[in-house]
């Protein structure tokens, strides 16, 4: 069994629901309250022991690229004026890992986008993490998997039981019995509600193993006229265990916008430098 050091997060997608914005500025650099949404996913990674990352953009993602480098008129300026605590702020976290980066360049699918990791993972297992779902635990969402991934020694996708009327959006587990760790028996990728076999969504976090990419390269069309990693790992599922794990923690949908507000608004209210001060907005736009 290899220890999971790696990590691959897919950030190219065109982020849809957000346009306007969107245009011209990647969903993941969206910020909740000051920080881009995937600088919290690379935290993540870092502090569940990940060392190297593969950020999976497209042509028009530089600014995600920009963001993990350097930018040393920055630095220099904080330096200047003495601004120790910001400067720590934009150059700690590229001391603790190394960031990679590939361009998908055709855009048919999450399936496609891991796919495009397979030079990175080599031999080895990966976590792979979405964006779109923001998690806040006391322990790393994906840690949790890398310890139950540890157990099993297989493949171990991250659940969480969703309401009935959110099943047609996720990929969804028939499991072998109800604990927390379980035995994956079938998956169906946004099955409508009444032929879902379970409510156990798949919810942005995995571990995998390479043998994904056999299947991945073999993979046709699904759901969405996309190449879907849900179906490839249901064919890998036919010859090896695969496990669902249900994750302790809060979740945060960042792909809808409602989610996103609910995420900024969270996070500053957990915020000691401005928490009074947003509770105190939003008991004043309660009472109008």
């Amino acid at each position: 069994m290899g220890k999971v050091t790696k990590a691959v997060i897919p950030a190219a997608g065109y982020g849809m629901r957000f346009l306007p914005v969107t245009k011209a500025i990647p969903k993941e650099m969206l910020p909740i309250v000051d920080t881009p949404t995937i600088e919290y996913i690379v935290r993540e990674c870092v502090d569940a022991g990940i060392t190297d990352i593969l950020i999976i953009v497209s042509a028009n993602k530089n600014s995600i690229i920009n963001h993990f480098d350097r930018n040393f008129e920055l630095e220099y300026k904080l330096k200047e004026k003495h601004k120790d605590k910001e400067f720590d702020e934009i150059t700690e976290l590229l001391k603790k890992v190394n960031i990679f980066f590939v361009r998908q360049k055709e855009l048919i699918g999450l399936g496609h986008a891991v796919l495009c990791a397979k030079s990175f993972a080599g031999n080895d297992p990966f976590a792979l993490l979405l964006g779109d779902d923001l998690w806040r635990c006391r322990k790393p969402a994906i840690k949790q998997l890398i310890e139950a991934y540890e157990k099993v020694d297989a493949p171990v996708l991250g659940v969480k039981v969703v309401d009935p009327k959110d099943v047609s959006s996720y990929g969804i587990c028939k499991t072998a019995d109800d604990e927390k760790l379980s035995l994956v028996l079938d998956l169906v990728e946004k099955p409508k509600v009444e032929e879902a076999p379970s409510r156990k969504a798949i919810s942005g976090r995995y571990i995998l193993t390479p043998d994904i990419f056999t299947y991945l390269e073999t993979q046709g069309r699904g759901a969405g006229n996309e190449i879907q990693l849900t179906d490839a790992i249901k064919r890998l599922s036919v010859t090896k265990p695969v496990y669902s794990y249900e994750l302790t923690g809060k979740r945060y949908d960042i792909g809808s916008v409602v989610g996103f507000v609910e995420a900024t608004l969270d996070y500053c209210l957990s915020r000691n430098d401005i928490k009074e001060a947003v509770q105190d907005l939003i008991n004043d736009k309660a009472k109008k």
